[in-house]
């Protein structure tokens, strides 16, 4: 596959994967005769599995160490699952994270519907303690 059939198949910028590629994440691209770069199915499956560590927050310098230990062999696979562990557990925090702050957006929605609601007179005395933590 061309680089512009990866980018579309994994929504990802071409930019992204030649800089995947340049601070190794990306490892042994296949290229045409003519330099192009010709993904095969290895190379789109590590694509498939950056995008998905990306998408639950795992920092280029935490790929490029597993990775790494990954290039090792077997003798690395207990590291491998540590780092994984460690990743979970802030990706378990993070959605906590999120899930208050999506508490928090949906009382404040819902308040302007109470404020906003036909009839309702006292949205100057409700909406002055907006910004408290009790609102």
């Amino acid at each position: 596959m061309t680089i512009a059939q990866v980018s579309r198949k994994y929504e990802i910028s071409a930019d992204t994967l030649r800089y995947y590629e340049k601070v190794g994440l990306l490892r042994n691209v296949p290229r045409t005769p003519s330099g192009r770069r010709d993904y095969d199915e290895q190379a789109c499956q590590s694509i498939a599995f950056l995008k998905c560590m990306r998408a639950a927050g795992v920092s280029i310098e935490t790929l490029s160490s597993y990775i790494a230990l990954y290039q090792e062999g077997d003798a690395t696979l207990e590291a491998r699952k540590e780092l994984l562990i460690r990743q979970r557990e802030a990706l378990k925090n993070r959605l906590l994270e999120l899930e208050a702050a999506l508490e928090r957006l949906n009382y404040k929605i819902e308040n302007y519907d109470r404020l906003l609601a036909p009839g309702m007179h006292e949205h100057e005395e409700k909406e002055k303690g907006e910004c408290s933590t009790d609102t």
